[in-house]
């Protein structure tokens, strides 16, 4: 593989594509990079493909052996770092020494979903059961609220809050008779609930080193604690480590950046998963017919929207539920409840995008701020559906749907905007009802008449940290690459500088004037086809939603050589492995 000289945008476009058949201008490698790529080559002899990843990342040489195999044992930080975590461990020993009655408290997505799991998984074997509560969307909202936190603290003496919580002071003032425990990472205000401990990294006393764990991440290191208070009394407590494939599906679904431990807990919880112990992802694997171990693509693709499935228009509690689970049977039915739940929330997904692009498009996608916002849409999938805008857009993304007088929406942000911040600003200027969130995903809620007012205001809070000045049509490449030389040892190799995703991207490559043998549609919109340089060698490419994207021009190549640009990897069907393209963008080469 050769990785040619990129350039910025003062520079000319790579392979000189300056509008694609998506409208995009390609970027390559900067000059800086390709000498740190050039020195990982010579100095830690690495491979031209995984030293541009590398490069990309900013890994020094002398790095680069402890990048390509993070350690937990070197990256996990001292739960103690974080505030009120002897407290909230404390606390839960308490509770089990006692044999108090605990529930769990948790929200409706992966995250929170994991972060239940990881904690009910832990009291069972510690021989201590607990109480689920999940909230539903539509009827209570995310986090607290004072009727069911009530309603908890008359049964239960100990309460713990996962993944939400942080303000809700209300709600948690209601528990009466009953502890409250937050474990969170949520945005917080400067006046935390009145509770035993709020156990954050984002809490505005704390240093913001850990500000990018999810809340799987940080109910683990509540766990780390209270394994070392058995420890200390000579009680052996659950294997933490078996623990950590909940850690990296929570982690990878919640869009967390993959950078210092987050790497270790999904490179090691991949591993772990793949050994197929845990009850209900295994069932969620098969119902979805996954053939091989699941990688962080599969996290965030195929398994996380299934185990969501259930908060955004089904049963709040079925992701949790099936999470907790080691019961087969139960598991198995739960999965294929998920399973036909997603396939119906694409279908609302579907209705409500296309009428949310077209508004937006209406309103004009070059602004700091792209938003649109319905009567009728699902709040299950507005969030869905503004991360659809943002990558069509490269901008920060509002989509709220309105009941009458009141819209429930969601946010999604870029690299660089700190969307969860200026949401619950807006909060407190009382131009919305209430928000929050964190730095790429926030939600809120408004009346119709606060719409108009708060969605200026925040694309002018937006604009101050640059949203809007990128170039949204640009496709970053990060280099070069033949059919002949992307086989499988390269794509495993590759794998060795993941895992791939939030802040970690997946590397793009382009096939430099390819011919095209063969197109053909496949499913709702896609494209199939196969490609060659020539004499050299031949590849198949997959374009998904290839109709809406202006992909399918490819089935009028008429023999003109073409630029391809897209994601190596191997596609598993019936037992065999082939090496394909994920096709994302073309331009024609002449």
């Amino acid at each position: 593989m050769t990785v040619l000289p990129g350039t910025d945008t003062d520079l000319p476009a790579f392979l000189g594509v300056d509008a694609s058949l998506t409208g995009r201008r390609w970027t390559g490698p900067d000059p800086e990079e390709d000498r740190l790529a050039a020195a990982l080559v010579q100095r830690a002899g690495l491979e031209p493909a995984v030293a541009a990843i590398l490069a990309r990342r900013g890994v020094a040489p002398e790095a680069a052996e402890a990048f390509l195999a993070p350690s937990l044992r070197d990256l996990l930080p001292d739960p103690a770092v974080l505030k009120d975590m002897a407290a909230a461990s404390e606390r839960i020993a308490v509770a089990l020494k006692r044999r108090e009655r605990i529930a769990v408290f948790a929200d409706y997505d992966v995250d929170g979903g994991s972060s239940a799991a990881l904690l009910i998984t832990w009291l069972r074997q510690m021989g201590h059961g607990a109480t689920l509560y999940v909230p539903d969307r539509i009827d209570e909202g995310y986090g607290p609220n004072e009727p069911a936190m009530a309603k908890l603290a008359e049964g239960n003496d100990l309460i713990v809050c996962v993944d939400c919580g942080t303000l809700s002071h209300g709600p948690i003032a209601a528990a009466k008779g009953a502890d409250v425990i937050v474990l969170d990472h949520h945005l917080a205000e400067a006046e935390l609930p009145d509770c035993v401990a709020v156990v954050n990294p984002n809490r505005q006393d704390e240093d913001g080193s850990l500000g990018h764990l999810c809340a799987a991440a940080v109910v683990f290191l509540v766990l780390v604690d209270l394994n070392r208070r058995l420890r200390a009394e000579g009680v052996a407590g659950p294997d933490l480590m078996a623990m950590l494939d909940l850690v990296a599906l929570a982690t990878v679904a919640d869009v967390a950046p993959l950078r210092g431990v987050n790497r270790a807990f999904v490179r090691q919880g991949l591993t772990v998963m793949a050994r197929r112990h845990r009850t209900g992802l295994v069932a969620l694997c098969d119902v979805a017919r996954l053939e091989r171990a699941p990688t962080s693509y599969h996290l965030g693709f195929v398994l996380g929207p299934r185990v969501n499935a259930g908060g955004r228009i089904g049963e709040a509690d079925l992701g949790a539920r099936l999470l907790a689970t080691d019961a087969e049977q139960e598991a198995l039915a739960i999965a294929q409840r998920l399973d036909t739940l997603n396939t119906d929330r694409r279908e609302i997904e579907a209705r409500v995008r296309d009428a949310a692009l077209v508004q937006a498009e209406a309103r004009g996608l070059d602004a700091p701020l792209v938003w649109a916002a319905g009567d009728g849409w699902h709040p299950g999938v507005v969030g869905i559906v503004a991360s659809r805008l943002k990558e069509h857009t490269h901008r920060p993304a509002i989509v709220i749907g309105f009941d009458g007088e009141n819209g429930k929406g969601s946010g999604r942000s870029v690299s660089g905007v700190d969307l969860g911040a200026s949401i619950q600003r807006l909060a407190a200027e009382g131009l919305i009802e209430k928000g929050g969130g964190h730095r790429m995903a926030a939600g809120l809620s408004l009346t119709r008449s606060q719409l108009e007012p708060a969605m200026a205001r925040l694309s002018e809070l937006l604009a101050r940290q640059g949203a809007g000045t990128g170039g949204a049509g640009d496709l970053r490449v990060d280099g070069v690459l033949m059919p002949q030389a992307a086989t499988p040892e390269l794509i495993e190799r590759i794998e060795t500088a993941g895992p791939f995703g939030a802040s970690a991207p997946a590397p793009r490559f382009a096939f430099p004037a390819m011919r095209i043998r063969m197109t053909r549609p496949v499913g709702d919109g896609h494209l199939k086809l196969g490609f060659s340089d020539g004499p050299g060698g031949s590849m198949d490419a997959i374009a998904f939603d290839a109709a809406n994207r202006g992909l399918d021009a490819l089935q009028s190549h008429q023999g003109r050589p073409v630029h391809l640009a897209g994601r190596v990897e191997l596609n598993h069907w019936n037992g065999r492995s082939r090496v394909q393209l994920r096709l994302e963008d073309a331009a024609w080469a002449e």
